[in-house]
């Protein structure tokens, strides 16, 4: 096996399996009582969701042209378009929850009685439930 593509293969399952890990974490983290330590570690993580999403994208090309099945493999492969339609789909659903953390974020740090409204709450819950069961 050549080395590159195994270094390849490898990264790329980290990440992705990483990716499942912090989609986890945000959806237990997401309860009725979110203090300001917990919407700022929630805004950590998401940003940690960003660049691991950004990273699986790079090494994913990185196998496409670089690894041993060559992109005609892929090109004409209907697993692989049905897999990148998932992960845009999960990059989409990610959108909202993403503005929510940022803005609930700011708003705790300036507001030290702020609390989340309960329909953006289960908004997001909502999202992020659709995430999991798409990235599933």
């Amino acid at each position: 096996m050549d080395t590159t593509d195994l270094v390849l293969a490898i990264f790329h399952h980290l990440l992705v399996f990483s990716l499942a890990g912090i989609i986890g974490a945000e959806f237990v983290l997401i309860r009725g009582d979110l203090p300001a330590a917990t919407l700022k570690r929630l805004a950590g993580i998401d940003r940690h969701y960003g660049i691991i999403a950004t990273l699986i994208i790079i090494i994913g090309i990185g196998r496409v042209f670089y690894g041993l099945k060559g992109w005609e493999f892929y090109v004409y492969n209907w697993v692989f378009w049905a897999k990148i339609a998932s992960f845009v789909v999960v990059g989409l659903l990610s959108i909202i929850p993403t503005v929510r953390f940022i803005s609930w974020n700011r708003q705790a740090s300036s507001t030290p009685s702020f609390a989340v409204p309960a329909s953006e709450l289960a908004s997001v819950k909502t999202y992020i439930r659709a995430e999991a069961f798409v990235f599933c």
